[in-house]
């Protein structure tokens, strides 16, 4: 996105749209989602949802991704990843989450699934991504990339305001 984002298609959403967004992030993450003013919005020939002026949801192949404000402050307890601190550093600039990094996961991740990012200190969300191995994988798995990082703290999402 630019510095100055071209914003089509605001308008704000409906008690029905509203319950079938709620509905599919609740499905990806095991959390309370609720929200009022809701806006979707097309910003940069993204699709997004925006309260009050802020990422909240962004579409990515065909599904909500939750903004990382959303699980700062939902934490969900399930569909996380733990990644040792010597990580986080890549983490926190967008890289894709390798095995050697990951310390534990949730067992009932499986492949494409969407899961969130934490530190082994800290506990606290870094990054969303999609799963590209199951959550007993990531743990054993000596070598290769396990999660696609889709948003972290910082990027365009993150930083988007309107």
């Amino acid at each position: 996105m630019s510095l100055t984002p071209k914003v089509r298609h605001r308008h704000l959403l409906r008690k029905k749209e509203l319950t079938a967004v709620f509905d599919e992030l609740q499905h990806s993450f095991p959390m309370e989602v609720t929200a009022k003013n809701l806006e979707t919005a097309e910003i940069d020939n993204q699709d997004v949802l925006l309260q009050n002026g802020k990422v909240f949801a962004f579409k990515q192949d065909g599904r909500y991704v939750p903004s990382l404000r959303i699980l700062l402050e939902k934490a969900p307890e399930r569909m996380h990843v733990t990644v040792d601190m010597g990580a986080v550093r890549f983490v926190a600039n967008g890289a894709d989450i390798m095995s050697p990094g990951i310390v534990s996961s949730d067992p009932e991740i499986k492949k494409d699934d969407l899961v969130w990012i934490r530190d082994e200190k800290n506990l606290r969300p870094l990054a969303i991504g999609l799963a590209l191995m199951s959550g007993s994988e990531m743990v054993e798995s000596s070598s290769g990339k396990a999660i696609k990082t889709l948003h972290y703290v910082g990027d365009k999402y993150w930083e988007l305001q309107l």
